[in-house]
């Protein structure tokens, strides 16, 4: 009896406890809400210095779980307090708000945080996150005075660590609006995926490098990211991007960038035509928090896997054709970057590249390709620090001419030099020369029937001026075919003009003979304002391809003298012949005025 009077006992004590914790908790859920949304404001707007207002609907804290919900909470800034800021140059770059449908913190420890004043919380969970973000370069370095006092030693009085297992943001919706350029550039994400693990705060992780954010990794991720120019001539997709701060890598899969149709294009700009592809794209040692910070683009190693670049030239011409194209020197071009960008390597493997031109004389589409292009390219920056200690910047190149010839090539560009001086050597290996029709029958009007490189090396010197240096082409067998347009085949032998060619003018060989001295040729090109810098190294190199195949400088004037003649010859043929045919037409109508 007594025994069963025990249990009745214990049970009646255990049915008390449960029902005062019950009630404990309906009172805390009850009353506990409002306080904690006054001290959870209060924090916010201090700790922002009032640039930030917190809300939410609701809050529910479960005692016996362990689980702290809060619902529908909105983080808005105070644009008056901003706008302040902005005035006395003290403004952030980055502005947020931020609406979350649910904040769930699971498997919380008040004994640990009562007994040991340790807050430890298993882990976080942020539902359907929407997150709107505007970018505005007010400044390029901290402005504001901070407080220097760790994370640990801002909480240590009160707490002695903050540890958190893991943090997920899932299914994120972005508007990221950016204000530094001209135009406002807005992108949006709908597939992202932010998590973060092993968050950690006390006397030992505050000297922790190897932490981001006292965090031990942020992991970010973006699926099928898709967006539009401002300029809406190009669209753009990334199958995949992730971003790791444990091994400070950035990731890219699939990424393109679409113009739209040629004919639409060429009628809305008179710019060059890209279409642009990488299969895989990866950033080793990537500053991601200098690039959200201030747009600097910090990277130990760049490598490029797989992908291709294909570049039309508008056939319409620029807006002012005599504009200086200074700008399309690499060197200059990275100069003028608004970005501040510092990359030790940039590494490319298995890219394939095409640059097309429409001829309006053949009514044709010329196409030149270096296929399975593969290089590095050393100290690409435009950093002040950077360059003073190493002004220069190298590329070593190999890819296939028209999928054939290897081509070797060593670029140079001084960063610094105001005249942006650069300079190129390389060769190029055995190759068909009729593999070069494509290119040739369309743009020169010249068909290559037979012929065969054996080798072509060149080492030029060069400014945004001028270009000298040396170059030597050997071959063998060339014969060409002289093309003119036609309604029915498109493309037409000159019978008469290419025998002439073949016989008199080209050189058939270089050495003229097996084991004879080959010739060889100084270049020097004087570059016209409106020449890119890809057109300057093509015109350069053909400056010295030209004589070694028999057109030199004599032979050019002779022929277009020759042309000039036979142009004269032909219109006062024409000139007499419209006169006999007057004056038969007026002897004709004499007839008829006599009968």
């Amino acid at each position: 009896m007594a025994l069963r009077r025990n249990h009745k006992i214990g049970a009646a004590i255990l049915l008390t406890i449960a029902a005062l914790v019950l009630i404990l908790s309906f009172f805390i859920n009850r009353y506990w809400s409002p306080v904690l949304a006054m001290r959870v404001k209060s924090v916010v707007l201090s700790s922002s210095d009032s640039l930030y207002n917190v809300d939410f609907s609701d809050a529910e804290l479960h005692v016996l779980k362990g689980q702290l919900i809060f619902y529908n909470i909105t983080l808005k800034p105070d644009t008056a307090v901003f706008n302040r800021r902005k005035k006395e140059n003290i403004a952030p770059n980055n502005l947020v708000e931020l609406h979350l449908r649910r904040l769930i913190l699971n498997n919380i420890h008040p004994l640990q945080l009562y007994f040991h004043h340790k807050l430890n919380i298993g882990e976080i969970i942020l539902s359907s996150p929407e997150l709107n973000v505007s970018y505005q370069l007010n400044h390029t370095r901290d402005t504001v005075i901070k407080d220097r006092r760790t994370p640990w030693e801002m909480i240590s009085k009160s707490l002695k660590s903050i540890h958190i297992g893991a943090i997920y943001l899932n299914d994120v919706k972005l508007k990221y609006s950016d204000y530094s350029g001209n135009k406002v550039a807005i992108s949006e994400l709908k597939e992202m995926n932010l998590s973060a693990s092993d968050l950690l705060i006390d006397s030992a992780t505050q000297t922790d490098k190897s932490r981001q954010l006292y965090c031990k990794e942020i992991v970010f991720e973006v699926n099928n990211y898709t967006g539009q120019t401002p300029n809406g001539l190009y669209n753009y997709k990334i199958n995949h991007l992730k971003l790791s701060t444990l091994t400070s890598q950035m990731n890219v899969e699939g990424f393109r960038l679409t113009p739209i149709k040629a004919n639409e294009f060429f009628n809305k700009s008179h710019q060059t035509r890209y279409d642009l592809g990488i299969d895989t794209l990866q950033l080793n040692h990537f500053d991601y928090l200098g690039y959200h910070k201030y747009r600097k683009v910090s990277a130990s190693k760049i490598m490029i896997k797989g992908g291709m670049l294909s570049v039309f030239s508008n056939p319409n011409g620029t807006k002012d054709p005599e504009a200086d194209k200074t700008k399309s020197f690499p060197n200059v071009a990275l100069s003028s970057f608004t970005t501040d960008v510092k990359v030790d390597t940039i590494q490319i493997k298995r890219y394939n590249i095409a640059y097309s031109e429409f001829n309006k004389k053949s009514n044709q589409t010329g196409t030149i390709t270096f296929n399975n292009t593969s290089g590095t390219a050393l100290n690409v920056t435009n950093n002040k620090d950077a360059l003073a200690k190493n002004n220069m910047s190298t590329i070593y190149l190999n890819s296939y001419f028209m999928n054939r010839g290897r081509l070797n090539v060593v670029f140079n560009f001084n960063l610094t030099d105001k005249d942006a001086t650069f300079s190129y050597k390389g060769n190029l290996g055995p190759m068909s020369l009729t593999n070069i029709n494509p290119a040739t029958m369309p743009l020169a009007m010249v068909k290559i029937t037979s012929g065969t490189i054996k080798d072509l090396s060149f080492d030029i010197k060069g400014s945004s001026k001028l270009s000298k240096g040396h170059l030597a082409l050997l071959y063998n067998d060339l014969k060409i075919k002289l093309l003119k347009p036609d309604s029915t085949y498109g493309l037409k032998s000159k019978i008469i003009e290419t025998f002439y060619a073949n016989l008199f003018i080209i050189k058939h060989d270089n050495p003229d003979k097996e084991g004879g001295v080959p010739r060889t040729f100084n270049v020097t090109f004087v570059r016209p304002d409106n020449f890119p810098f890809f057109k300057t190294v093509w015109q350069t190199l053909f400056d010295g391809i030209k004589p070694s195949a028999g057109l030199d400088k004599k032979t050019v004037e002779a022929i277009a003298t020759m042309k000039n003649n036979n142009a004269q010859k032909k219109q006062e043929r024409l000139t007499k012949k419209a006169l006999r045919q007057q004056r038969r037409a007026e002897k004709k109508r004499e007839k008829e005025l006599q009968q």
